[in-house]
């Protein structure tokens, strides 16, 4: 049976340069310890700047705001560009499929994007958070239907969604109508509430969950952003990573506190037993009542 890991890391904000730095150091870790796919946490390329404001509230913005926003903008990349091509290449020196959460930068706008790259070192593709968050919503740009997908991987079919999308039960379904096996879930949530909510959607879609949260400490934060952060802990993010089975069982995690590489090994072969009296795609559905669809141009 394959081993997979999710990656409890943290960015180095405000320098993507060292953020990919760690990015290849949890992937040569992997390849020693045979694992065949990863998955990074949310925002961990490009940064999750939590407890920064912006300088902006209902109908204000300043001009420190604006400056903030530009030193964000920079930490983030192009997809595909340079960045992607040097973490492809790091993906296929460790023979290691990945799926890591980045900033992407596309004009003017950002996107929390969810990466997917196969173990030969080649794009899969991509997917943008549908909906960004309460605040989120003021630095981050909205995706649609046509990233809503699941790939094909040697250990399987792998999709998923990013944070509180995972949230939206139509989302959900659009990766268990295209036969997710693998699900994963970048994230920065770490509240307690966070490890039921992965343990119902392998449940639910009979699939594999692989969720994997930042661990971020104040120490990452560049000084100049300490100066301006409202409220910030110790431990702004403190994880909760963890691998659940398609029964809902943990697998493994979830882990608190620290810097880690959690894994599970998973047999696919394993999902029919599961899918024998629940499918939700098939025999437990009511396509005679329900209609369901996905717009997939925008």
């Amino acid at each position: 049976m394959p081993t997979v890991a999710v990656v409890q890391s943290g960015t180095v904000l405000g320098n993507t340069k060292r953020t990919l730095e760690k990015f290849e150091r949890y992937c040569i870790e992997c390849a020693q310890k045979e694992i065949k796919l990863a998955v990074f946490p949310e925002a961990f390329i490009g940064g999750y700047p939590k407890a920064l404001n912006f300088g902006a509230s209902l109908g204000i913005r300043t001009d420190a705001g604006r400056k903030l926003f530009r030193a964000y903008a920079e930490c983030a990349i192009e997809v595909p560009g340079p960045v992607t091509a040097a973490m492809g290449n790091i993906a296929k020196s460790a023979s290691l499929a990945v799926v890591v959460g980045v900033i992407e930068r596309d004009g003017g706008t950002l996107y929390c994007t969810a990466l997917y790259i196969g173990a030969d070192g080649q794009p899969l593709g991509k997917h943008r958070k549908l909906i960004p968050t309460a605040t989120e919503r003021l630095i981050w740009g909205c995706g649609d239907g046509s990233t809503l997908g699941v790939f094909s991987t040697g250990i399987g079919k792998i999709g998923g969604l990013i944070c509180w999308e995972n949230y939206m039960p139509l989302a959900r379904m659009a990766m268990y109508t295209q036969g997710v096996q693998i699900y994963c879930a970048p994230t920065v949530d770490d509240r307690d509430a966070w490890i039921p909510t992965m343990k119902h959607i392998a449940r639910e879609g009979r699939c594999f969950v692989l969720s994997s949260c930042q661990f971020l400490a104040r120490d990452a934060y560049p000084p100049e952003w300490l100066e301006i952060a409202q409220n910030l802990p110790e431990v702004p993010i403190r994880g909760g990573s963890c691998i659940v089975g398609p029964m809902g069982d943990l697998l493994a995690g979830p882990l608190y506190g620290e810097e880690a590489i959690i894994c599970a090994q998973v047999d696919i072969a394993e999902l029919p037993e599961a899918k024998f009296d629940f499918d939700v795609v098939g025999h437990y559905a009511r396509p005679d009542v329900f209609d369901f669809a996905v717009k997939t141009t925008c």
